[in-house]
């Protein structure tokens, strides 16, 4: 399957993965941490906000509003394509990554706002450790374990194509290839693309699962 008509489908739906994914933990991880650190209060509520709105909105919709705002009201950004400018790279990106964007920031809040409600983190504020060290060495890394359950799942799925994004934006990516394929019911396509889906799946599972003993090292593999 990495031959032409898909091998390019392939690249470029890696690309967009690749990308949305690096934005959604990039924004997500620190906005989930920022909003438990300020619980109750301003920061938290604007975080939870903004991650229901992301939670809320489905992609295609969003897609269509900032098609609408940016590149028809504005004329900002391109409307449609891939690859010829780093523009026409922006709004593809947002859309995708921003439902996982809210999706790890919520899990982040809560798994940290459980974690520092633990024993062990009131015995190092009691010891008189600055905030940030216990955030960084005790909070953080024990928190992170139920983010990275979902970055292999969600990274699988952007990485192997997304229907709705692909084509709003017209993105010839893997995702806009199947429902051709569906479309002109071209079965060993439709095989091809379901086999790179899984076989990513199994390789971002096998690899969160090989994290998990490098981030707690009370886990081990015989």
């Amino acid at each position: 399957f990495w031959s032409d008509p898909l091998n390019t489908p392939v690249l470029i739906s890696a690309q967009l993965g690749l990308m949305a994914f690096a934005l959604a933990v990039g924004i997500g991880i620190p906005l989930g941490v920022v909003s438990a650190l300020y619980h109750g209060r301003g920061p938290d509520h604007a975080a939870m906000l903004i991650t229901t709105l992301g939670i809320s909105i489905p992609n295609f919709v969003l897609g269509l509003l900032f098609i609408l705002f940016f590149s028809l009201t504005l004329h900002w950004l391109p409307v449609f394509g891939w690859g010829d400018s780093w523009k026409q790279m922006v709004m593809p990106v947002i859309v995708l990554g921003t439902g996982g964007m809210a999706i790890i920031a919520r899990l982040t809040r809560a798994s940290v706002l459980e974690t520092l409600g633990q024993d062990y983190i009131r015995t190092a504020r009691a010891k008189g450790l600055r905030e940030r060290y216990v955030l960084a060495r005790h909070a953080l890394p024990n928190s992170i374990i139920p983010v990275v359950t979902v970055l292999g799942p969600l990274l699988a799925a952007w990485l192997t194509g997304t229907f709705f994004v692909e084509l709003i934006f017209a993105i010839p990516g893997i995702g806009k290839f199947f429902i051709t394929a569906v479309t002109d019911r071209d079965y060993s396509m439709i095989m091809a693309t379901t086999l790179i889906y899984s076989v990513a799946l199994v390789a971002m599972n096998l690899i969160v699962d090989i994290a998990y003993g490098f981030l707690d090292p009370r886990i081990r593999y015989d």
